[in-house]
């Protein structure tokens, strides 16, 4: 009994008691004897209203808290889909774009090479791990395109298709050992094979052999196709000479050719689809396309010509 009297039980009810008493004295001596109730019991629901109010507000704050965050994460999801939208212009506006350009060359180059049919192709895949810089083109056996036919884009050769597909094609580039063709020095009428070399490959030019020694062939002299071979039809550009260097025999020179065409970020070619050759080498396409040199173009009288085309090892 002494424990509880020195309890903290004890000392929380006297503080109670006195405190009913301090109110009701209160009510006494103010004549509010028949409100004391309720003021006692409105003093004691206090704290209980206000947690209520604290209940409540956090409940409205939170339920407006949700809809705002339905509201961002709805208008999140619209600015995603118009974002969508505008990629999608873009690349429908980067395709058009190209293929205007594609469009454009295309007219250019048939004037110059208006005696072939020719197929406008995208390139569309790469082997990256590829060292001669092979490519996927996006025309096949429906477009006319068959195995051999030449590839070329309006700076010059590219290469010749190597298999065919029913809508799409591989390309060989003119680096590619597997590729080569009769070509002439347009301004000494020199003859020889370009054709791919490995180790030049490594840095974008191909080789010209079977040049004699005493070949007047000069750096920045121009190349162009005989049409030897079959393949490649006459007076195409080939590339600009690089050096003259003596093949290991002694017996002949070769020449180090810088291509027209860079092989390794073209994104567009034309296909020669009905190229038949049926004359033999005309020294003159090699005299009239180097007399062009400078203005960066080959005649029309030196395209239709069929210098003997390319010939394949």
């Amino acid at each position: 009994m002494k424990n509880f009297f020195t309890s903290v039980k004890f000392k929380v009810l006297v503080f109670l008691l006195v405190l009913m008493a301090g109110f009701l004295a209160y009510a006494g001596a103010n004549g509010r004897w028949s409100a004391a109730p309720q003021e006692l019991l409105a003093t004691a629901l206090v704290p209980f209203q206000r947690l209520g109010r604290m209940i409540s507000g956090g409940i409205e704050a939170m339920y407006e808290r949700t809809v705002a965050i339905d509201e961002v994460l709805a208008e999140n999801e619209a600015l995603k889909e118009e974002l969508n939208r505008l990629r999608r212009e873009m690349v429908d506006y980067d395709d058009m774009k190209a293929e205007n350009e594609l469009f454009r060359a295309y007219y250019n180059i048939r004037d110059t090479y208006s005696d072939y049919e020719l197929v406008t192709a995208f390139v569309i895949g790469r082997d990256p791990l590829e060292k001669y810089y092979s490519f996927t083109i996006d025309r096949g056996s429906r477009d006319g395109v068959a195995v051999d036919d030449v590839v070329i884009s309006p700076e010059g050769v590219v290469g010749r298709v190597a298999s065919v597909s029913y809508n799409y094609a591989e390309v060989l580039t003119l680096l590619d050992p597997a590729v080569s063709m009769g070509a002439a020095v347009g301004r000494t009428r020199d003859i020889g094979l370009a054709e791919g070399e490995s180790m030049l490959a490594q840095e974008t030019r191909l080789k010209m052999s079977y040049l004699p020694r005493e070949a007047r062939v000069a750096a920045g002299d121009l190349v162009v196709t005989t049409g030897l071979g079959g393949v490649f039809p006459s007076g195409l550009v080939v590339g600009t000479v690089e050096d003259m260097l003596p093949e290991s025999s002694g017996k002949s020179m070769y020449a180090v050719i810088n291509p027209a065409a860079d092989v390794r970020t073209i994104t567009s070619v034309f296909i020669i689809t009905d190229y038949e050759p049926d004359t033999v080498f005309s020294a003159s396409a090699a005299e009239d396309t180097a007399a062009e040199e400078s203005a960066g173009t080959v005649p029309e009288d030196t395209a239709q010509q069929t210098v003997p085309a390319g010939e394949e090892e």
